[in-house]
């Protein structure tokens, strides 16, 4: 473990909270619906994964680490390893949102993890989130973000991605659904929307399709086929998808995944039926 790594430090962020609050409105869901994609979202009169748009940090620009992420020492542990990265936790969905209702969500920091990866150093730190209205538990979320090196500058940059061709089953994340939605979810992080950034700093081969986009398309076809939106599932980030590169929704049992033309696995959900599970 890196000497950098003063774990008596950072574990004095272990259970600090924080509270935010916002509101579900009608328009809100038609800016979900129109970044997502009305096909791939499963009959509810809120959308699956839109909670991750209510009440994101209004963070001032001055108060931004290089990264485009809120500045590390906040609520969040200052952990000194450059790449922050979402890693992916588990939600349980209690029951449905609503238009009108004002949502209060409480966060807490539960868990910071080292651990030693082929990379170097990682350090995984995981977020409680509880959703409630009206005091009424409505959703549930660990949250894990996984903390490591920061990969060298290369030293070319990678080639343009040719923009692979959407067949039948297929999903492509192009450039400008990665922007609305880092848009409608206020997220900062230059590697989604940056491409100077993220091929010249970070080394990916292009922009990087949001972890929570994926997972809001996994969960809503879990429950289409579930035929109710009262799910249990853990996720989990497998590798990046770039943004024109075509993957396929596979399912086998209560596993679905998001898989590459050339047979890499991106992201996936295990699925547990009902909210109790």
């Amino acid at each position: 473990m890196s000497d950098d790594l003063d774990m008596d430090h950072l574990n004095g962020w272990l259970g600090r909270t924080t509270t935010a609050r916002d509101v579900v409105t009608a328009g809100l869901i038609d800016r979900f619906r129109a970044t997502v994609g009305a096909e791939w979202l499963a009959p509810a009169e809120v959308p699956m994964g839109l909670h991750w748009c209510l009440a994101p940090d209004a963070v001032e620009r001055s108060d931004l680490g290089p990264d485009g992420h809120p500045a590390r020492g906040g609520f969040l542990p200052p952990v000194p390893l450059g790449n922050r990265m979402w890693a992916g936790g588990m939600l349980r969905f209690r029951a449905p949102l609503r238009i009108g209702d004002a949502v209060e969500r409480t966060s807490r920091v539960s868990s910071i993890t080292p651990k030693s990866g082929r990379s170097g150093p990682l350090v995984f730190v995981a977020v409680d989130h509880v959703l409630r209205v009206d005091g009424e538990v409505r959703i549930e979320e660990r949250h894990d973000i996984v903390y490591r090196p920061a990969r060298p500058a290369p030293a070319t940059l990678p080639p343009p991605l040719i923009p692979e061709a959407a067949g039948d089953g297929l999903w492509i994340g192009d450039p400008v659904t990665l922007q609305r939605y880092s848009a409608i979810t206020f997220n900062g992080h230059r590697i989604h929307y940056d491409y100077p950034y993220v091929t010249g700093v970070e080394g990916y081969a292009g922009l990087v399709v949001h972890g929570p986009l994926q997972a809001t398309l996994l969960m809503n076809a879990a429950a289409k086929r579930a035929g109710h939106c009262a799910l249990t599932l853990h996720q989990r980030g497998l590798s990046p998808l770039i943004a024109g590169q075509a993957a396929r929704l596979c399912e086998d049992g209560q596993r679905l995944w998001f898989q590459k033309t050339d047979g890499t696995e991106t992201y996936q959900i295990t699925l547990e039926q009902g909210p109790d599970a």
